[in-house]
């Protein structure tokens, strides 16, 4: 017997656009953190260097370590001077990058942009499905010149400009490779201090890679959300950190992921192998509930927009109703909302 089918409008709630937080907290670590416990889901408030209480050796927090590019590009049209805008998503073969362009019925195969004044200049090879384009550019180093004239990707829900301090705030400390357009956002409370911290504590810090794409944002429209696609991003587990999982998890510890992007890879490599192993590829894991968890056994995660794939997933990890009023709790405790909000363990 086939279960019944999920309901979209279960996913939604209204939050107060003064809860969407337009800007980080001062220090990293001072933002609230709500902890809830699966077990008999109880809620506690602390803040975010508090998280110390909640882990002990032989746990291992699972950090992503992309890095968001300065994927946002703004340019004009060679020809006409047109304005034009691209988001670029990832490199494809020869020199190509897959984007997103604005306005997307100006762009056509043929037709040249110029960025930076010119610096940097791009033609337009194909149009193809889902409002991308297939781009290719005439530098050989595209993100030596994207640094020079890219701009960080802020969602669309952070009403501002870029500012400067978006430049740092809007990484984690512990990035190291671009290819994201936005921000592992769960990470972006540790501070070197804190990670510290937890190591000389006991608790194991490892890392894995997704970079996280613009579907990330895209809200999820069918009536049933088992219907729904995500994106394909890429993701990477070498060796050495899927040994120290398995060896963590079998000496009693607890594999924490930070964020859905972890979970996200953490559970395409189980699904792939049987177990956690090793894995490299693009997955277009969709979490929603019910769902067994075979590698994730705690969560740090923001606060996820309503009718969204991120808020599924922490559905199926906690339970909806428990979620539910956890989220009504912190709406009427003031906390702040998305990317740059406020932050949850679920243990």
């Amino acid at each position: 017997m086939l279960p019944p089918p999920m309901k979209l409008a279960d996913y939604d709630f209204d939050l107060p656009e003064e809860l969407i937080a337009q800007y980080p907290v001062p220090e990293r670590d001072q933002s609230r953190l709500l902890v809830i416990d699966r077990s008999d889901g109880s809620l506690a408030h602390r803040h975010f260097r508090d998280i110390l209480d909640y882990l002990s050796p032989p746990d291992v927090l699972v950090l992503n370590r992309t890095q968001v590019m300065p994927a946002r590009l703004v340019g004009r049209k060679a020809d006409t001077g047109g304005r034009v805008e691209l988001l670029l998503i990832r490199p494809l073969a020869a020199g190509a990058w897959l984007a997103l362009g604005r306005p997307g019925r100006g762009l056509k195969p043929g037709i040249e942009l110029e960025f930076g004044d010119g610096a940097l200049r791009a033609h337009i090879d194909e149009r193809v499905a889902g409002g991308r384009f297939k781009v290719r550019f005439d530098a050989a180093d595209i993100m030596a010149q994207l640094e020079q004239v890219g701009e960080i990707p802020l969602p669309p829900y952070i009403q501002r400009s870029v500012g400067a301090e978006d430049q740092a705030r809007y990484q984690t400390v512990y990035a190291e490779q671009p290819g994201a357009v936005a921000a592992p956002t769960a990470g972006l409370h540790f501070t070197p201090e804190l990670l510290a911290a937890l190591e000389a504590k006991g608790v194991a810090v490892a890392k894995v890679l997704l970079h996280v794409g613009p579907g990330t944002f895209a809200p999820v429209r069918a009536a049933d959300p088992r219907e729904h696609r995500l994106e394909a991003e890429y993701c990477e587990i070498d060796e050495e950190v899927a040994a120290e999982l398995a060896q963590r998890r079998a000496a009693g510890g607890r594999i924490v992921a930070v964020g859905t992007t972890v979970v996200r890879t953490l559970e395409s490599a189980v699904a792939a192998a049987g177990e956690l192993r090793p894995f490299a590829g693009f997955v277009e894991t969709f979490i929603y509930p019910p769902y067994a968890f075979g590698a994730v056994d705690a969560l740090v995660t923001n606060f996820h927009l309503p009718r969204s794939s991120l808020l599924m997933l922490v559905a199926a990890f906690v339970g909806r109703e428990r979620l539910f009023a956890a989220y009504r709790e912190a709406v009427a405790r003031q906390y702040r909302f998305y990317s740059y909000g406020d932050a949850m363990i679920i243990q």
